[in-house]
């Protein structure tokens, strides 16, 4: 098992803890006031991208996805504990099944393909379609229990949503010629120090990798919740 695969198992157990601890303390508002770090310490990432490549189409890339991190923390400050179990389930849920199913068995049954080539040559076919399989299956688990299929359906869009995050994170990082969303601000000795919180120093992203997935999909959750 490498380093890489041990620390990110490590770091997502640590930050599962953190996240549930404040998810359930003082009405979840820690959870919120954790959420919005995240989203500003991934801006701060976004922004040092430019430091590398600064395009008009780039500009227009940032803009969206900093739109995802805006949208996204609406959208976590305005929901109660019961929706943000499906958000857990459903986002983090595919990251990690699709991560352990990729590392596990990708390749061993579509050996020749891959589903996104050009944007995210890591993934696997085993890994993306089991790791979506897993999302759905839980959040559905979790209405079922509940009784509410009928109010809630749309968070069964979660497994899927995460998928279009992390992809359009990994497109906006090939777009700026970037590896990793923090392989810049981690030369700064301070951030270097926040980077470890999740990982970042050990070569596989930082907030902004952490927290693509879910400020997409609670971007789109928040548009349909509008109408």
């Amino acid at each position: 098992m490498d380093r890489n695969f041990k620390v990110r198992v490590i770091v997502g157990f640590g930050i599962f803890i953190v996240a549930l601890l404040a998810l359930y303390t003082f009405d979840s508002i820690p959870f919120k006031i954790l959420f919005g770090i995240f989203a500003f310490m991934s801006a701060i990432e976004l922004f040092s991208f430019f430091k590398k490549k600064f395009t008009i189409y780039n500009i227009v890339l940032a803009l969206l996805e900093i739109t995802f991190l805006i949208c996204g923390t609406v959208f976590v400050s305005q929901i109660n504990v019961d929706y943000f179990w499906y958000i857990i389930l459903g986002v983090p849920g595919y990251d990690v099944f699709a991560y352990l199913c990729g590392k596990l068995i990708g390749g061993k049954i579509f050996k020749k393909s891959r589903p996104f080539p050009h944007i995210s040559k890591n993934k696997t076919w085993e890994g993306t379609i089991l790791g979506l399989l897993f999302a759905v299956g839980l959040v559905a688990i979790k209405m079922a229990a509940a009784n509410a299929f009928a109010t809630d359906w749309m968070y069964l869009l979660c497994g899927p949503l995460a998928l279009l995050g992390d992809l359009f994170e990994s497109y906006l990082k090939r777009s700026f010629n970037v590896k990793d969303s923090n392989e810049i601000v981690i030369k700064n000795k301070f951030f270097e120090k926040l980077e470890m919180c999740v990982g970042g120093s050990e070569g596989h992203g930082g907030f902004l990798d952490r927290i693509d997935s879910s400020a997409f999909a609670c971007t789109v959750l928040l548009i349909i919740s509008c109408l």
